[in-house]
Order: C-alpha cells, then sequence, then structure tokens
C-alpha cells in the first residue's frame, strides 16, 4: 500500500439498521474518497474504511455528526488494520445473521416523509395514490421486522418480491430508496381491499368507497401499519354515539385524525412545540385545548376542554383523510380493555359488530403497536403512551451491565429488557385485566428476549402480590427475581429518563402501589436513587372503603377523606355529596377499611366534592376534569405538615375542609380547582425545601400518573426554581406506569452491581 494510507475497523452500535445508516455511509465514503465495506450483523453496523489518513479522518468527523436524522449513534469504537492493497470500491455486504446476542436495536415505524407525500399525490407519478408508498427515511420498520438483522428477507415484505423498477432504485446509490427495505409500488407491493363485515369483498376502490362510507355517518375499521383502528366523521354526534356504544367505551376521549398541520389548528390551540412534535417522524397524537369554534361532536371528547389529534402518518391514512373535508375519529381496534387487532380473522370476529366495513391489505403486520400520545409540558414533549413512532427505540443507560427483564405493573403496562448500555422499552400494551392482554403481554416478552438473543440475569417485578405481571415474574423459570416497591421504581424510572444517577428527592404521586408497611401508597416524597430509597414523606393515610369500587366511585373517597377531616361532623358536611343515603354504608367501611397515603385517590375525592365525578369509567376520568375546569388563582389552600419520627407527614384535612366551605359559600368549581392545584403545588415545593434542608440534595424528580396533570406542573417547577432546586421529569417514558419497568430495570441492574 502507499505511504499514508489507513485503514480502519469501524463498529457502529444504536438504533443504525433499518434507518438509512449503510446507505449514508456508502455515500459519505464515495463524497470523502474512501473505499471499504460495510454490513449489518447481530452487534449493529460494523464498517471497514480505507484511503489517505487526512481523508479518513474527516470521514470518521462525519460518521457521527452527519447521520440520518433516524438513526441514533449509541457509539462508534474505531480500531486500525492491515490495508488491503487492490480494493477500488465501497461495497455494501450482505448482513450476517448467525446466532448470538443482538447488541442493537429495531427502529421503530416513521411517518410518511415530504417526499413520498408529494409521489402519492403527482398526477404522473407511478405511485399515485398507493398506500404504501416509502424510502429509507420512512414507513414501516418494527411492525413488519419478522427477525434481525434488519433486511427484507427478514420482513414481512418479503412476501412482495420487487419489479424491475423498484429494484433499480433500491441498488442505485444515488436514490433516496437505496437499500430501502420496504420499497415497494403498485406493480409489487401490498395491495388494499374493502370488505363488508363478514369479510366479503366490496366493489370499487377502497380508498374512494371507504371515504364515502365515513361522509356518510359509517363506521369503517382500517387496517394501519400496527393495527386495526376504527374511525368515523368526528362531527357527526350519531356516529360517536354509535361508535361508543358498540365498542363498549362510556366517556374516555377519542382521538382525532386531521389531514394536515392547517387542519389541525382548526382543532387544537397549538403552540411552536405541538406543531413540532405533530409533524414530527413520530407523528404522535398530541393532546392540547380545543380551538374555537372547532367542528367536533361534543361526544367525542364528553366533559374534557381538549383533543387529541394526530396527523396521516401511513399514505393510506393520508389519502383517507384527503377525501374527507371533516375530522375523522380514529381510535385502536379492540373493544374496550382488550388489545389493538393485528389481523384479518380476529378483526371479523372482535370487531364484525362495530364496523360497517373493513379497509385491509395482505401485508402482515409482524408486531402490534397502537399510536403514542404525548402533551407539551412546560418546555417538553411529554410522553403519555409509548408506542408507533417511539417504541422500541432503546433509552440509553450511563454505563453497560447484564441483561435484566422489567415486567411492569398492572395498569398501562409495558415491559423492558437492558442489554448493554440500552433500555428496551415494549411498546404501550394495556393494563392487564383482560386475558388477551395478558397473552400480548407475555408475548412481548417472549419476542424481546428471541430478538436480543439473551436470558435475563434477573427478572424485576413490582412489590404487589396480586399484580398479573408480579405473577408472571414469580412463576417463569428463566431468571432469580426481585421484588420492587413501586413508587422506587417510579423514581428510578424518572432519573434514569434523565440519565442523572442520583440521588435525588423523588416526588412519587399517583393511584396507588403497594407499600413496604402493606398499605396502599401514592403520595410519597422519597429521597434516593436505583441503589435504594427511603420514604421521607407522604400523605396522611386514610380509608379507601370498598378498595376498587373507590376507585370507579370517587365519592366514596370523598366521603374517606371527609370523616378524616370532619369525624362526628359528617353528616352535616356530607349534603355537598350527591349520594347522601349511601353516605353512612361507606362511613361504616371506614374503620376497617385499607388506608392509602394517595394523592390519586384525594384528586378524586376534590372532583366529587365538586360534582365533577361521581363514577368514572376510565383512569383518571376525575382529575382529568378537575384539571380542565381549573382557572387561574393566586389563592391556594392550606396544609398541615408535621415531622413524625423523621418523616413529613402532610395532612389534606384543612383542603378538603375549604373545598367544603368553598363550595358551600357558592365558590365557582373552576375557582376551587384552581385554589387545589396551587395549593398541592405549594404543598410540593414546601417539603422539598425542607427535605432539600436535611439531606442537601437539590435535585426533585417528578414521576407517576399524577404528573401528567399539565396545569400542576406548570405551577409547580417555577416554584421549585424559586428554591433553588433543579427540577426532571420525563420525556422518553411516561410518568405513569407505561414507564415503570424502566425504573425496574435501572434498580435490578443497581442491585446486580
Amino acid at each position: 500500500m502507499e505511504p499514508g494510507l489507513e485503514r480502519l475497523r469501524l463498529r457502529v452500535g444504536g438504533t443504525v439498521q433499518g434507518v438509512g445508516f449503510r446507505p449514508f455511509v456508502h455515500r459519505l465514503a464515495a463524497r470523502h474518497g474512501i473505499t471499504g465495506r460495510i454490513g449489518n450483523d447481530r452487534d449493529g453496523v460494523w464498517c471497514e474504511v480505507q484511503g489517505p489518513r487526512a481523508d479518513v479522518r474527516r470521514f470518521l468527523d462525519s460518521l457521527g455528526t452527519d447521520a440520518p436524522p433516524l438513526a441514533r449513534v449509541g457509539s462508534i469504537d474505531v480500531q486500525s488494520v492491515v490495508p488491503i492493497s487492490g480494493e477500488a470500491t465501497f461495497v455494501i455486504e450482505a448482513s450476517d445473521s448467525s446466532p448470538g446476542a443482538f447488541a442493537m436495536s429495531i427502529p421503530p415505524d416513521v411517518a410518511m416523509c415530504a417526499a413520498c407525500r408529494r409521489e402519492i399525490s403527482e398526477p404522473d407519478d407511478r405511485r399515485r395514490g398507493y398506500a404504501f408508498t416509502c424510502c429509507a427515511d420512512c414507513g414501516p420498520r418494527f411492525t413488519v421486522v419478522q427477525s434481525l438483522p434488519y433486511d427484507r428477507e427478514r420482513t414481512s415484505m418479503v412476501d412482495f418480491p420487487m419489479c424491475a423498477e423498484c429494484a433499480s432504485e433500491y441498488s442505485s446509490v444515488d436514490d433516496r430508496r437505496f437499500h430501502a427495505q420496504a420499497t415497494c409500488c403498485p406493480s409489487c407491493g401490498p395491495s388494499l381491499m374493502l370488505l363488508d363485515d363478514r369479510g366479503c369483498a366490496l366493489p370499487g376502490d377502497p380508498i374512494a368507497e371507504a371515504s364515502a362510507m365515513l361522509d356518510a355517518g359509517r363506521i369503517v375499521a382500517v387496517k394501519g401499519v400496527g393495527g386495526f383502528q376504527l374511525m368515523c366523521r368526528a362531527d357527526d354526534d350519531g356516529a360517536v354515539s354509535a361508535l361508543r356504544k358498540r365498542k363498549h367505551r362510556d366517556a374516555k376521549p377519542f382521538a382525532l385524525l386531521a389531514g394536515s398541520i392547517e387542519h389541525a389548528r382548526t382543532l387544537l390551540e397549538l403552540d411552536d412545540l405541538s406543531t413540532r412534535a405533530l409533524t414530527g417522524p413520530e407523528a404522535p397524537i398530541v393532546l392540547a385545548p380545543a380551538a374555537t369554534g372547532a367542528d367536533i361532536a361534543d361526544s367525542v371528547a364528553p366533559g374534557i376542554g381538549q383533543f387529541g389529534v394526530m396527523l396521516p402518518a401511513t399514505p393510506l391514512h393520508a389519502l383517507i383523510a384527503a377525501r374527507c373535508s371533516f375530522a375523522l375519529v380514529c381510535t385502536s381496534g379492540n373493544r374496550s380493555d382488550e388489545p389493538i387487532v393485528v389481523d384479518e380473522a380476529d378483526a371479523f370476529v372482535r370487531l364484525g359488530d362495530i364496523a360497517d366495513a373493513f379497509v385491509t391489505h395482505d401485508r402482515r403486520i409482524e408486531r402490534r403497536a397502537d399510536d403514542s400520545v404525548g402533551h407539551v409540558v412546560s418546555g417538553r414533549f411529554q410522553l403519555l403512551r409509548r408506542a408507533r413512532g417511539f417504541a422500541p427505540r432503546p433509552v440509553r443507560l450511563t454505563e453497560a451491565g447484564p441483561p435484566v427483564l422489567g415486567v411492569g405493573a398492572e395498569l398501562k403496562n409495558a415491559v423492558c429488557l437492558a442489554v448493554g448500555n440500552d433500555a428496551h422499552v415494549s411498546v404501550h400494551l394495556g393494563d392487564l385485566e383482560h386475558p388477551r392482554t395478558v397473552a400480548a403481554f407475555e408475548a412481548a416478552i417472549a419476542d424481546q428476549l428471541a430478538m436480543a438473543g439473551v436470558n435475563p440475569e434477573l427478572v424485576v417485578h413490582d412489590m404487589h402480590p396480586e399484580y398479573v405481571s408480579t405473577k408472571f415474574a414469580t412463576a417463569q423459570d428463566f431468571g432469580p427475581t426481585l421484588a420492587v416497591q413501586h413508587h422506587h421504581a417510579h423514581l428510578a424510572s424518572c432519573l434514569t429518563d434523565n440519565l442523572f444517577d442520583g440521588p435525588a428527592i423523588g416526588v412519587t404521586f399517583d393511584g396507588l402501589g403497594w407499600g413496604t408497611d402493606d398499605t396502599l401508597w401514592g403520595g410519597e416524597f422519597l429521597i434516593g436513587d436505583a441503589t435504594g430509597v427511603r420514604r421521607a414523606g407522604h400523605l396522611a393515610p386514610v380509608a379507601m372503603p370498598g378498595m376498587s369500587q373507590a376507585i370507579r366511585q370517587p365519592w366514596r373517597m370523598a366521603v374517606a377523606h371527609l370523616v378524616a377531616a370532619y369525624g362526628d361532623s359528617l353528616p352535616t358536611t356530607a349534603m355537598t355529596l350527591r349520594n347522601v343515603d349511601r353516605v353512612g354504608d361507606v362511613v361504616g367501611l371506614c374503620p376497617s377499611a385499607i388506608r392509602t397515603s394517595s394523592m390519586g385517590r384525594l384528586f378524586d375525592a376534590v372532583a366529587a366534592l365538586c360534582d365533577l365525578a361521581d363514577e368514572v369509567s376510565f383512569e383518571g376520568q376525575a382529575a382529568i376534569r378537575l384539571e380542565q375546569c381549573a382557572t387561574d388563582t393566586s389563592d391556594a389552600y392550606e396544609w398541615t405538615i408535621d415531622e413524625v419520627d423523621g418523616v413529613l407527614v402532610i395532612d389534606p384535612a384543612a383542603v378538603v375542609a375549604g373545598v367544603v366551605d368553598d363550595r358551600r359559600a357558592g365558590l365557582d368549581v373552576g375557582m376551587v380547582s384552581g385554589k387545589f392545584h396551587r395549593a398541592v403545588a405549594v404543598m410540593i415545593a414546601d417539603a422539598c425545601a425542607r427535605l432539600r434542608t436535611s439531606s442537601g440534595l437539590t435535585t426533585v424528580a417528578l414521576s407517576g400518573g399524577v404528573f401528567q396533570n399539565r396545569r400542576l406542573v406548570e405551577i409547580l417547577i417555577p416554584m421549585l426554581d424559586a428554591h433553588g432546586l433543579t427540577t426532571l421529569h420525563h420525556s422518553q417514558v411516561p410518568p405513569n406506569d407505561g414507564g415503570i419497568s424502566l425504573g425496574q430495570v435501572a434498580v435490578g441492574r443497581a442491585h446486580l452491581g
């Protein structure tokens, strides 16, 4: 070889398969005059490059800084090797699929890019109106891959051999479909079908006919990338009400599909961050306040002043939306509490009495993925449900370690497998209260372990003995187990989400979690990190009369808090409740009922005292209504904070009494809610300031479902800032139980370490 030449072997880890990384490196090598080769294997991407030393170094500098937008370069290991003489080109080699553990992740599905959007609308383009148009910058990944490495022959696209024109695009280094594994066109790719509710083919163009049905107020099931969705006109109260009745979904808000960002602005009050989230490659459902005059039926989000809206993530959705002059309800294709349906045979069984027609196709869905949901809080986009577009993108860990599996909680379940430096959090799986969801949970765990090619050294589960996930973990035979207290996992999840090793003050507020004292926690101040915590403060426990009934009937928690606040004088104060005739029975349950320190249940109680939620049909309904009706105020109710044996005990009795007094005086419910939200924020800031003094810690981590409350968080953070405290809150995983499994693996890693 000539003097001055250098050859390097590179190992690139992270999300670097299925995101156009090899074509990018090929073009980068050509730009710098570099020869060599590149390929996929079980560790990610390997590459050997050769050329003049200065050119090789410039190539190396560009590798991490100029990577494709969908790539997540986690690491680049560089090793010098002896140059190979005579190499004149740079080539992409066949992937190595030999057995072994994977140190990389499957990329998530990516929303349709602008170039593909133009193609499906161009009159003379060969992909005009084609519902499966994609390229290296967009399209399905996670939902079509069968095994790794990510190549077409290991995806459901293997059923569709490329035509000559697509093959030419696939092999042309200058084409944006160069090595795009899902490349196809009407001549060689999947095709659409329109079927009736019995599975019989209907005549006409599927998109045109389905759009006409939607226009007429019918309900149509559409096979998306990660499962079926149910659509109807969002401005037609009759259609929406029919969908609610058939789906058995009483009040939980429906998501909306808008055809464009301009259309979305007529539905939502959008700021710059919400707009960026809506139009990003993940294309989640974004929650924001409803725009004035939005043409949406009241039954879409009854009693709630906000909507969840998404833009078309696929050409199919874009083509349907383009034919509709109205917004569409676009909700998961399932019955309430069941997982989203992914195949036709199941769809006609599960959805046949819900949908009037089905738009389906012949490309298999290998993995279900619901739509992601989030909102903007305090200057950052926060996920509330992590699924399509985000999962299974890994959460980076501060250091490598042994494989650990976290099986999550009972509600909003997601599982997590930590391998190397990455924590692979699954898509949202749902509540483990239905056998079909449990089956999806078990399949997700099996899939994660198979794709990674590892056996966990530890399986981490919640401390609650009756959780389905706990029972699964303690019955499995592929690893030893570790029980982790629910709120410890919440704190560890927030710290891991923010790449913060801790320790920190953890404010973990939610509905409930099994405590170490065999009561139900949920209003906790913790001090610690993944290695361990101590309970530094909590709400004063009250009875939870009827257990699960108290969750479904918030007025029961109102009675419990009234008993705690008023004692024997309850009969007069109970007149604020609509269930006066049933109060006595619930009062009688309180002395023997299990006790809870839950902040979530306090929100429920205040909502009931404000006549906002007598009974609820979905988790968080009462708290959402309380938040949505709140008005701004500088007033706040007072708390009593005592220190008992070194632990702060925060008594809400005075807050409850203040709510009752204001309601009797006729104060507007919005003002009562505003005073309550500010009171919670003031109490948290006060408690954290006290704990900073006693512990010396200046970082506060907010986790748990209560911190989905945008109003509370945005009032609270400036207060913490004023106390000189740094606030951490979630972004990569939800603050609710959808982020629990990430905290579990963090605690598990610390335990093994």
